[in-house]
């Protein structure tokens, strides 16, 4: 296995250059098929994984847990309730006292900051599973599951409706800029994504070939190989559930927004939990063109893939 990336932390995919994103994605398509096959190793043997929580989680600690698990590596849970994270300790101290335990750290919290810090005075490769601003794994997950439906992701086609300013509209913004993957945010002009972010990708775009674009027209879907959408209001925001509703009840993903993309063809996804309903109806969603499910099960091959990528 390459050792390029060997020591690396991802933080966020702005870090990574295109061979080695696509690397990663080789990597994960290969682990899957592994799994699929019954093959069984244990190249984590002897390795420890610390898993820091600041907010709860489904599909990104089952798929750090039971990937580094399989692989005879040992995982550990930790959440605020566990360890000094920047309380009675200093943030800076615990990555220096987890960098001298641990062989890697996961961190899914609030702050970007949070995480880099963790990288800086550890000194052994982190990864985000999530911050306010970023969700890496996510992306690489839904690319993976694009290209397993649609084929090479540059030049094929990704509709995000729903809040563009949430972690997962940016990251999808900055993984496709990278790939060529032309990406469309679809929202109320209230939600859509920073300028900051826009100008990181506007270079990247160029670069690749990519088309980005922002718009609060729905019917900017046409032609679309996928549609994408999050939930309307993110852990930490219960409080704007109601004017959420009130601002994206226009652009939920339903079977005739689905149609609008003028082909049969188009793809449904969705990073999960959905309340069914809202962002999403259920027709849509448990119907045939969803590979929600498929992208809930590529977050465990891409994140080994990572960890593999990153520890061997």
């Amino acid at each position: 296995m390459s050792t390029m990336l060997k020591g690396r932390s991802l933080l966020t995919w702005l870090d990574y250059t295109v061979p080695e994103i696509s690397a990663l994605l080789d990597l994960a398509k290969q682990v899957k098929a592994e799994r699929k096959s019954g093959a069984v190793f244990q190249r984590f043997a002897g390795k420890t994984l610390a898993m820091l929580f600041e907010k709860r989680s489904t599909r990104t600690r089952c798929a750090f847990e039971t990937s580094f698990g399989e692989e005879g590596g040992y995982p550990v849970f930790l959440s605020t309730a566990d360890i000094q994270l920047g309380s009675k300790e200093s943030l800076e101290d615990t990555a220096r006292v987890l960098g001298r335990m641990f062989s890697a750290i996961q961190f899914r919290g609030f702050k970007q900051e949070t995480v880099e810090t963790l990288a800086k005075y550890s000194g052994i490769p982190v990864y985000n599973g999530l911050t306010d601003e970023f969700h890496p794994t996510q992306a690489l997950a839904d690319v993976m599951t694009l290209e397993e439906n649609c084929g090479l992701a540059q030049g094929k086609s990704l509709c995000y409706v729903g809040d563009g300013r949430n972690n997962v509209a940016r990251s999808l913004m900055v993984i496709s800029a990278k790939l060529g993957l032309h990406f469309t945010v679809i929202c109320p002009p209230e939600l859509k994504p920073d300028s900051v972010i826009w100008e990181r990708c506007a270079p990247l775009a160029a670069a690749s070939g990519a088309k980005i674009a922002v718009t609060d027209d729905i019917a900017a879907v046409a032609g679309a190989d996928a549609l994408y959408t999050d939930v309307w209001a993110s852990m930490g925001e219960e409080d704007k559930q109601a004017e959420r509703r009130r601002l994206l009840f226009p652009y939920q993903v339903n079977q005739a927004l689905m149609d609008k993309t003028g082909r049969k063809d188009s793809i449904f996804l969705h990073c999960l939990p959905a309340v069914k309903g809202e962002e999403v109806t259920a027709e849509v969603i448990d119907g045939p063109q969803s590979r929600a499910w498929d992208q809930a099960e590529n977050r465990k091959h891409t994140i080994k893939a990572i960890m593999l990528a990153t520890l061997l």
